[in-house]
């Protein structure tokens, strides 16, 4: 089935009559009638009575035309959203991070993208850095941010963004956080939520255990959303990095001698074209301001 094979028959049906069906298609009677032909022949049967003055549609063709109808309007509408990508109109930003990596970060750089293109389509994906790795394998995401993907892959492009250092997190009314300083002994008696989904989690923990601290009984917490919510409940207390968004109700703390840092780093595919979108904002990220992120969460 051709889709100019649907446009007469759509055509047809609408005015019920060849010939002026074929004056608004730009073409001869003859082809419209021949590709109408050809329609019902792969159909199984006739679509229209050929009667004097106007054509009929026969009960098949009462049936087909709906489903015609929305196959056509279907493929024009992919057209016209092809036509508009290849434009420019028409942007879409297909993006991964690991679960430790906060959105808002790229809220200023995502606002400006927006202000470039009339219409634009985000896809966001998450996962642990491995899943990240396959995303970005697969084709599913231009780009991907994550604090390190271990995957040997001759084909990951990577630049770094940003260093920052790790804190304590409380409740507002813990003891600590009214304390100007917490050394690693303040935190012995302390339940420890870990945060197993973040890429440097596991060298997180071995710096704790390193001074003492009992880490193999902290509660193993899966998402930022469950870490934030047990904070506030005041059930434990947690060591996250600078760039983490918290609410007011908990505050940060600097632990004495914790030795705890991370790079968080833009990724890509080595020789995949890029769509305008993904270009745009990989060249806003390398450019961007970060210290203003990370000054800012370490002096809450």
């Amino acid at each position: 089935m051709e889709m100019h094979q649907v446009r007469y028959f759509l055509a047809v049906a609408r005015v019920l009559n060849f010939t002026r069906a074929a004056d608004e298609c730009n073409v001869t009677q003859p082809s419209l009638t021949r590709a109408i032909k050809q329609l019902e022949a792969e159909l199984g049967g006739d679509l229209f009575r050929r009667e004097r003055p106007a054509a009929q549609l026969t009960e098949l063709g009462q049936r087909m035309h709906p489903l015609l109808k929305q196959c056509y309007e279907a493929a024009t509408g992919a057209r016209e959203l092809a036509s508009s990508f290849k434009s420019g109109e028409v942007g879409a930003l297909r993006i991964a991070l690991t679960h430790s990596v906060d959105l808002s970060l790229l809220i200023p750089h995502l606002d400006e993208i927006k202000r470039m293109f009339n219409r634009l389509e985000f896809r966001f994906l998450r996962g642990n850095a491995r899943e990240v790795a396959e995303f970005l394998k697969k084709g599913e995401a231009e780009l991907g941010i994550a604090a390190e993907i271990s995957e040997e892959w001759d084909r990951l492009d990577t630049w770094p963004l940003f260093t920052e250092n790790f804190q304590l997190v409380v409740n507002k009314n813990h003891p600590l956080a009214a304390r100007e300083k917490i050394d690693f002994v303040d935190l012995r008696a302390e339940q420890l939520l870990s945060r197993n989904y973040c890429e440097h989690g596991a060298r997180v923990n071995s710096s704790l255990r390193e001074h003492g601290l009992n880490v193999d009984r902290s509660h193993e917490i899966a998402s930022e959303r469950d870490l934030i919510e047990l904070l506030e409940a005041d059930i434990g207390v947690a060591v996250v990095p600078d760039t983490a968004s918290i609410p007011p109700t908990l505050k940060r703390a600097n632990v004495e001698g914790l030795d705890a840092r991370r790079t968080v780093n833009l990724y890509g595919v080595a020789g995949r074209e890029r769509t305008a979108v993904a270009s745009a904002v990989m060249r806003m990220l390398r450019g961007a301001d970060w210290q203003q992120f990370i000054g800012k969460a370490a002096g809450v």
